[in-house]
């Protein structure tokens, strides 16, 4: 935390993928489920918690990408984190399974209208109305688990790493030392102060469990990230304010990819704040789009730091 349906001919309209994505987090939410903090390998089963990637390029998803697949991983129980487009599956020699269903998911960008473009030709840019430049799209594109796939190349079929069993965790370490963000370890509160750009976090015994210091630690490493001097996000907002509640909704994703880039279970940090990240979510359908975007910005952003934990990542994560 930062201290002080169907289109009906006649009347009904079909949702946007904004409205569509968004009211399935909201109902997670409603349901006392945290998209990015799933209960990974409960019921004995192993899941593999890691960041999603596209098994065909190698290239990892981001930002509400992350959370539609992990999502629809566990919705249907799928064991690999890696995806592909029907395309890609034949491609590769492979086929997708009869009757299995994609998962549907975003492409993000913007495009310049014709006028805009006409009157940059002609010099005039200037006299374009405003927000006609540049205008924002989200395009929904199919992908399928490998679990729905047949006749795959062996090697696409990787296993994750395992947690050690100690409670130090060296490549966590690693990342934190590299940052060389100001963390300071001790008293009873985990924060970030923004004015004196320092992280305060108990110690690692002071924890219940001590696998949450590195959760707890990437939370607010998450506001780091946010100074004006690196990705400069609005990091004024008090308590109980919207902004104040997005900027926490980003920095719990953000400790959340970042684990699952160095292999350690995502879990929720900052439950307390459902119900503010429900009343963000209810008023503003592009909400989680935003939020998971910075995210995943912030998350590469700390990650970068250290060359070590750029070549483990590079494995599920390198373009």
């Amino acid at each position: 935390m930062t201290k002080g349906r169907k289109r009906d001919c006649t009347t009904m309209t079909k949702p946007s993928l904004y409205e569509e994505i968004t009211s399935h987090i909201i109902a997670d939410l409603e349901a006392g489920t945290f998209p990015w903090a799933r209960l990974w390998g409960a019921s004995g089963e192993s899941k593999a918690f890691a960041l999603p990637s596209n098994a065909a390029t190698g290239n990892p998803y981001s930002g509400i990408n992350i959370l539609i697949l992990w999502g629809k991983m566990f919705e249907s129980g799928f064991t690999s984190q890696r995806w592909l487009t029907f395309n890609q599956a034949s491609a590769l020699g492979g086929t997708v399974r009869k009757g299995e269903h994609g998962t549907t998911v975003c492409y993000a960008d913007r495009f310049v209208p014709k006028r805009a473009q006409d009157s940059a030709r002609r010099g005039t840019e200037g006299q374009a109305e405003e927000g006609e430049a540049s205008i924002p799209f989200l395009r929904r594109y199919t992908v399928f688990n490998l679990d729905q796939c047949d006749q795959l190349p062996a090697d696409l079929s990787l296993a994750s790493p395992e947690l050690p069993e100690r409670q130090l965790v060296p490549q966590a370490e690693a990342l934190a030392k590299a940052t060389l963000a100001d963390i300071r370890i001790g008293g009873a509160d985990a924060f970030y102060l923004p004015l004196a750009d320092t992280v305060h976090i108990p110690p690692q015994p002071a924890f219940f469990e001590q696998i949450n210091f590195y959760r707890t630690l990437f939370h607010e490493l998450g506001h780091w990230t946010g100074h004006p001097n690196r990705l400069n996000r609005d990091l004024t907002g008090t308590f109980g304010s919207k902004p104040y509640a997005h900027e926490e909704l980003v920095a719990e994703l953000t400790a959340a990819f970042v684990c699952a880039a160095l292999s350690i279970k995502p879990t929720v940090r900052h439950a307390d704040y459902l119900g503010s990240w429900l009343d963000v979510l209810r008023s503003d359908s592009r909400a989680i789009f935003r939020a998971a975007s910075k995210a995943s910005k912030a998350a590469d952003f700390l990650l970068a730091f250290s060359e070590d934990n750029r070549a483990a990542a590079a494995k599920a994560r390198a373009p």
